[in-house]
């Protein structure tokens, strides 16, 4: 279609125009396992971004969007991937909770919260996974008792992304007493700043600390701050979800596509190459990442049951094992650690490729439960059994 091509070009050329100075050099960083990565410098490139009107693109106009077509957004995300740009930090509240919002909210709590996750002047955070509820929601032990004017809250939740430099945090909570499994849920927007809320970051393998631990000991939010009805939690967390897996995939993939570039340029430059089953890997992972795109594109448009899991399967599987690849090429020099400027031991970018990407088959919904949906949804085979 000419129009999203113009689009494309036009993109194309703000960056080009805008990832300079300053900008220029936040380019590649940011990402699962990188959010450390000059975080408030790329809150500054995010809100630039959104005073050029390019966030929140497939959002409505009248939320402040600019309805844009699919095919448009895949082309921002595709452009934005090809530059190298830095990671957005907003990411939950512009793909998700407005999304969310949008389909499930109040015009009161649109016109509250829209405009800023639109500017990127208040961040987000998921509050579903807890220690006995991580793939599956229905577990979830955190209670919301309405008390008047406002929901009090207890509970701990766990594996938050970015909760430590979040201002609000999405919560799904048992608000009917005695509820069980998927009843009695409710999606609450919960302010993180406040004494009822305690944030502890978690030490990952990486070193670094995206993920945390958040615990609610008698927290409160407004009564009126329950999106959908009281007890269409479920409902709500599950629309959620389906924007999880959005277009920014394809601009995902592109990302990937960068990453077995470099890891195959090292391969030649080692010799690893040279090894018939070094060379196949290679070669597999070229398939996967275009197999991945087919889909992506063939599924985008279409609404189909199981294809947010198989989309999932695909990508996380995909680059564990690209991890596994890099230490494979690398061999034993990817035992040891190299130096940090300080001097300190610090991981390189294969390792810590590596690392984090033993936790792609997990967050998101591991691959035991994406299996068990598409089992049990779209191939209709009987429940897995409880041993």
């Amino acid at each position: 279609m000419q129009e999203v091509e113009e689009f494309r070009a036009e993109v194309r050329q703000w960056l080009a125009d805008n990832l300079v100075g300053e900008f220029a050099e936040l380019k590649g960083l940011g990402g699962p396992g990188r959010e450390h990565e000059a975080f408030e410098e790329r809150l500054a490139w995010n809100r630039h971004l959104a005073a050029a009107g390019l966030t929140c693109l497939g959002w409505p106009v009248e939320h402040g969007g600019r309805g844009l077509s699919v095919a448009h957004r895949v082309a921002f995300y595709e452009e934005y991937a090809r530059a190298d740009a830095p990671d957005k930090v907003n990411h939950l509240g512009e793909e998700l909770l407005g999304p969310t919002l949008i389909a499930f909210g109040t015009p009161a709590q649109q016109q509250r919260f829209l405009p800023g996750i639109r500017d990127v002047t208040e961040l987000w955070c998921q509050g579903y996974s807890e220690p006995d509820a991580g793939s599956d929601l229905a577990n979830v032990a955190t209670t919301a008792v309405l008390d008047g004017d406002r929901w009090v809250i207890n509970g701990q939740k766990v594996w938050t992304s970015l909760a430590h430099l979040s201002q609000w945090c999405f919560v799904i909570a048992r608000t009917e007493k005695g509820s069980k499994r998927h009843a009695g849920l409710s999606y609450l927007l919960v302010p993180l700043d406040q004494p009822g809320v305690q944030i502890r970051p978690i030490n990952q393998l990486t070193g670094t600390s995206e993920f945390n631990e958040v615990f609610f000991d008698d927290a409160v939010t407004d009564a009126d701050l329950v999106v959908g009805e009281p007890g269409d939690g479920w409902k709500v967390a599950m629309g959620t979800l389906t924007f999880e897996r959005g277009v920014s995939t394809l601009g995902q993939q592109i990302r990937y596509a960068r990453e077995l570039t470099a890891l195959a340029e090292l391969a030649q430059r080692t010799g690893a190459a040279d090894d018939p089953a070094i060379a196949e890997r290679l070669t597999r992972s070229w398939v996967g990442l275009r197999v991945m795109r087919s889909y992506a594109l063939a599924t985008m448009d279409v609404e189909q049951p199981g294809q947010d899991n198989v989309s999932k399967l695909l990508w996380a599987n995909w680059h564990r094992d690209l991890g596994d690849l890099a230490m494979d090429i690398i061999g034993k020099p990817g035992l040891v650690l190299g130096d940090a400027d300080g001097g300190d031991p610090a991981f390189d970018e294969w390792q810590r490729l590596y690392l984090f990407t033993r936790s792609d088959t997990i967050y998101g919904g591991s691959n035991e439960i994406q299996r068990n949906i598409i089992a049990e949804r779209v191939l209709g085979l009987p429940r897995e059994a409880k041993g």
